[in-house]
């Protein structure tokens, strides 16, 4: 077994540490989510709470770590006779992305179960982690149908696993950590509400810390074991802290007038439901006793709301996590101070009340180095323009050349569901149909592989003509392997929708742009939700752009397009080409998803040799491999030329207004995108 790096080696990243320590203390609290950007030591961190936590006493022999103190009586392994329990250390089990879910929840031996009656149980991650720490790297990228597993299990503390009438319950208590990094898409509000604490993690721009880092890496690299060894002392203090912390957090006090500042903080910041109350409960009396303290303090509970509310105030997924540290400072001394806070209490996650490093950010927006930009990005609500160009003019909104400042968005609506014809096999999501491993049962086929989803009556009807020659005597079935049958599902899949929008003079010039990109963030919005991949390719003046490549995060993609600026001619024919440049090289990263290509423009053509002919051929070149399409028609005013609709026909796709797009519209719209392409 490899050598974990030091947990008391990590330098900075005060928040991560705390969160991480404060769970160590007390599990009730409900783990953490580290959110940041690449290459800031969260999966080291992680990985390093386990050598922290106290060893865990456990039945011998019990593959589900019963306690021997109060085993489970429903324990597949059990029932569990009276004996001296045996210690273990704390396990990190990990879940990858991509594992099935088999693995997650352990696999049933369904021919056993059928022709024996014999519940055959084979354990998975849930069961391995019970009563230690489930960690899930890169959780925004979880399927779907591993997340509900997960919500289902944290919710009731159990895991069941059922085929056919046939089920497994076993306990699954375990301390949730995940890590992401918001640029590849956000989670579900169903699972981020279950990581108890939340903490952004950013690299130092210190150069003397980032200095520090690089060298206790490089020593670590060379000689793990004697690196861990020099930081022994430190582990062990800190190994002694936690239990001390557990020892105390029983005799914590939680006045009334502390309660009373914990829901007032969670009404003015307006979380849904009442487990923030509860979580901020929690994590302020481990804050107290991480502290030493028996008295929970005002500062417990605002460095609480800071790590247990940032990620339960989203309202949708463009929204930054964070709060506001000057009303969370009035909602507090409104309330009133507790009668035993004295304001000189701040626990920082060694002890040792060094405040370098800013730690005092406590989990709601990561620390800043003096001197780092912390302008925000352009376009976003309240900014002032940005500086324009040399030798631009001042006249407000026109630099030269032609180029409009970017105009904000319109405020986003409700879409009409457009979708991708057929039935694909891709990742699962929500918009398309696809043969999928959840959703309504629409046939049978031998098991390619293990068996998942047994289709109980193609089984029964494949070994029913066979039971006189397998000398059935009895009332039970003579089931062989060749027998089962694998149920085949229908649900839906996430596709890649490429956004080709128009930004050239001809739609700024009608002030169309705001309107344009209320569509374009409704659509985002749309695509979030139903769990798709996006993409965002512009055109204007000579050329087109690809500002987005495909990724699952629509919160950069809506950023890209709050930034847009428009002006110039209209080069629909190249952003039809880049977009078949970036359709071509994800079909080969990722053949199973199919794409859906959203031209949103007023379909006129104006850039470069022969337009309107090249534009033509571009959407033809698309049309013949078979892309599905819709263009959403920008064009207003009495007199419309309809030049969206002919692009439309080139493409093989549909056209629809801007109008037509919107859920509530009183308008038809066809939902497959390709059904004015059949018609033709």
């Amino acid at each position: 077994m490899s050598t974990p790096y030091p947990f008391t080696a990590i330098v900075g990243q005060d928040d991560l540490r705390l969160g991480l320590l404060l769970n160590a203390v007390s599990p009730a609290v409900g783990g953490v989510l580290v959110r940041g950007e690449k290459g800031t030591a969260k999966s080291t961190a992680v990985r390093a709470l386990a050598a922290l936590m106290p060893e865990v006493p456990v039945v011998p022999g019990c593959r589900f770590s019963c306690d021997p103190a109060s085993p489970d009586p429903a324990c597949p392994d059990g029932p569990h006779a009276e004996a001296a329990g045996v210690s273990r250390p704390a396990r990190t089990v990990e879940l990858p992305v991509g594992a099935s879910e088999d693995r997650l929840v352990g696999a049933l031996d369904i021919e056993r179960a059928l022709s024996e009656g014999v519940k055959a149980f084979e354990p998975g991650l849930l069961a391995d982690a019970h009563r230690g720490i489930l960690y899930v790297d890169e959780v925004n990228l979880l399927h779907d149908h591993l997340v509900d597993l997960l919500l289902d299990a944290a919710a009731m503390g159990a895991s069941y696993v059922e085929r056919e009438g046939v089920s497994v319950r076993h306990a699954a208590r375990f301390l949730l950590v995940g890590t992401m990094n918001p640029e590849e898409g956000e989670l579900r509000p169903q699972l981020l509400d279950r990581f108890g604490l939340t903490v952004e993690v950013s690299a130092s721009r210190d150069t003397d810390e980032r200095v520090e880092v690089v060298r206790r890496r490089l020593a670590y690299d060379d000689d793990p074991e004697g690196f861990a060894a020099r930081w022994a002392e430190e582990e062990g203090a800190l190994r002694e802290r936690i239990a001390a912390a557990r020892v105390l957090l029983p005799r914590v006090v939680l006045s009334d007038g502390v309660l009373r500042q914990i829901a007032a903080t969670c009404a003015a910041f307006e979380v849904d439901g009442m487990r923030a109350d509860i979580v901020m409960a929690r994590t302020a009396t481990a804050l107290a006793a991480w502290a030493g303290r028996e008295e929970v303090t005002a500062d417990d509970v605002r460095q609480a709301a800071l790590l247990a509310l940032p990620h339960r105030r989203r309202r949708n997924p463009f929204d930054a996590p964070g709060l506001d540290e000057d009303k969370l400072d009035r909602t507090l001394d409104e309330a009133g101070p507790p009668e035993n806070s004295d304001g000189d209490d701040q626990p920082d996650p060694d002890g040792g009340g060094d405040d370098d490093g800013g730690g005092g950010g406590g989990g709601g927006v990561p620390p800043q180095a003096d001197g780092e930009d912390r302008t925000p990005p352009q376009g976003s609500e309240g900014d002032a323009p940005s500086q324009a160009p040399e030798g631009t003019p001042d006249a407000p909104g026109r630099p030269a050349g032609g180029e409009q400042q970017p105009v904000a968005a319109a405020e986003p609506f409700r879409t009409r569901m457009l979708s991708v014809p057929g039935l694909g096999e891709g990742a699962a999501g929500r918009r398309s149909r696809a043969r999928t491993e959840h959703g309504r049962t629409t046939g049978a086929r031998r098991p390619e592989g293990a068996l998942t989803k047994l289709h109980l009556a193609a089984t029964v009807q494949a070994a029913a003509p066979h039971q006189r020659a397998r000398g059935r005597a009895g009332r039970g079935l003579v089931v062989r392997r060749d027998d089962l049958r694998q149920a085949t599902r229908e649900g839906r899949e996430g596709n890649l929708v490429l956004f080709v929008v128009d930004a050239s003079g001809s739609m700024a010039a009608r002030q169309r742009m705001s309107a344009v990109k209320g569509a374009v963030l409704s659509l985002l919005l749309d695509a979030y939700q139903r769990r798709d991949k996006v993409g965002l390719v512009t055109f204007r003046g000579k050329e087109a752009d690809v500002a987005l490549p495909p990724t699952s995060s629509v919160d950069a993609a809506a950023a890209r397009l709050e930034s847009l600026p428009t002006g110039g001619r209209t080069p629909l024919a190249a952003g039809l080409l880049k977009a078949h440049d970036v359709l071509r090289v994800e079909r080969l990263r990722d053949p199973s998803r199919r794409p859906l290509l959203v031209v949103v423009t007023d379909g006129r053509a104006t850039g470069g040799p022969e337009p309107v002919a090249l534009a033509g051929r571009a959407g033809r070149l698309h049309r013949s491999e078979g892309t599905a399409s819709v263009v959403v028609d920008c064009e207003s005013g009495y007199v419309r030329l309809g030049l969206a609709g002919e692009l439309a026909r080139e493409l093989g796709g549909t056209a629809v207004t801007l109008d037509e797009l919107r859920a509530d519209s009183i308008a038809g719209l066809v939902k497959d995108v390709t059904a004015a392409g059949r018609a033709a």
